[in-house]
């Protein structure tokens, strides 16, 4: 496959768990045009939803006045999807998923994203604050 870097899909939305439908669907369509397949295209869908909730919820503290940017990237057999937040840095090494033998509800979107995604990472932190969160799945 001829080595390309397309972007596919930017997105700037509030911390609003009632956009994550609209998001959603973009994320699917945007896969599913450079050749995922439904599965794919799924678990990609699962991995920018569960990243989403968690920025509303945790970063933002469920306050919907912040501020959201997704951008999914084409490159050559990888898609690459960035997400941007403006709340307080994280710490990182705080984000990890609990047990799964931890039953109770809430605290899996992290080893979902994990289990679906080929790289996840937090990326050092934009010059203006917030936290940058970079996911990759491989689709060739």
């Amino acid at each position: 496959m001829e080595d390309h870097d397309q972007s596919l899909l930017k997105l700037r939305f509030p911390s609003q768990a009632d956009r994550l439908k609209l998001v959603r669907s973009a994320v699917s369509e945007a896969a599913k045009r450079c050749g995922c397949t439904a599965e794919v295209a799924r678990d990609i869908v699962i991995a920018v939803d569960e990243a989403c909730q968690n920025v509303i919820r945790h970063a933002y503290g469920g306050a919907s006045d912040g501020e959201i940017i997704l951008e999914i990237r084409h490159t050559g057999d990888e898609i690459v999807v960035f997400l941007r937040d403006f709340a307080k840095a994280t710490e990182v090494a705080k984000v990890k998923p609990r047990e799964l033998d931890d039953l109770r509800p809430g605290g899996l979107g992290t080893h979902f994203i994990g289990e679906v995604m080929d790289e996840v990472e937090f990326m050092p932190s934009p010059p203006d604050g917030g936290n940058l969160l970079r996911m990759v799945k491989r689709i060739a």
